[in-house]
């Protein structure tokens, strides 16, 4: 395993974005259900939480489940809901919750089973004042959507088209203005961004990794960070 000394190092990634792919032809590969390969991705999703937290990462956004991503089959979607609410048991939730984790859901709520959205909430309420690390879980999440959404509750607001501003929109984000990410990391072997926070990544680093979600490692997450400090960050300067 690759080790890096990350005590006091301004330039570890303080925001990360995570593109989760892989899972279902991870599954493929070994003749496995394409249910066993979600399964293993959110366990994948804990352990690579764990793994930032002691890097001193302060948040994380994990693309769990695109707007596109309703296209697939029913049975498919239906389990990947029924995953996601076994997640936020209240026992699981708890655990969180000890580690200092603040959960947050971003995306188009309403389009989820009541039950989920329920749960979501309660998540969010428990885990409210945890300091350690924000995990933002994108579900029904789309970049265009997010978008969107913003300028609706813009022109709610009845806010004159001279006071619009990027800082503006980008409260109005579902990430509600929190820090871009620094980086964002893909598995899967793809190479491109798949309508993830289009307007928060103008400025964000890339690193694609070959690997299937689940075949993630914690040495493969310090090679993307090995690389990251490498990047001369210029912003357009």
């Amino acid at each position: 395993m690759i080790h890096m000394r990350i005590s006091n190092r301004v330039d570890i990634p303080q925001h990360i974005g995570i593109i989760i792919d892989g899972n279902r032809r991870w599954a493929r590969k070994r003749g496995l259900p394409i249910f066993k390969g979600h399964r293993r991705g959110l366990d994948k999703v804990k352990e690579m939480m764990k793994w930032c937290r002691k890097r001193e990462v302060k948040i994380l956004t994990f693309y769990v489940f695109s707007t596109e991503n309703w296209k697939r089959s029913k049975v498919e979607v239906g389990f990947l809901m029924k995953l996601l609410g076994w997640s936020l048991s209240k026992k699981k939730v708890e655990k969180y919750h000890r580690e200092g984790a603040r959960l947050k859901f971003i995306g188009q709520r309403w389009r989820l089973p009541q039950k989920l959205q329920k749960a979501m909430e309660e998540a969010e309420k428990s885990t409210q004042d945890n300091k350690n690390i924000t995990v933002n879980i994108a579900v029904s999440y789309g970049g265009r959507a997010d978008i969107t959404e913003a300028v609706r509750k813009i022109i709610k607001k009845r806010i004159f088209s001279e006071d619009v501003t990027e800082e503006l929109i980008s409260f109005n984000l579902w990430t509600e203005g929190a820090p871009d990410p620094d980086l964002i990391i893909r598995t899967g072997g793809e190479k491109r961004i798949s309508n993830f926070l289009i307007w928060q990544a103008a400025y964000s680093e890339f690193y694609f990794s070959p690997k299937y979600w689940p075949d993630f490692t914690e040495s493969d997450l310090d090679l993307a960070l090995q690389d990251y400090v490498k990047r001369q960050r210029r912003f357009g300067k």
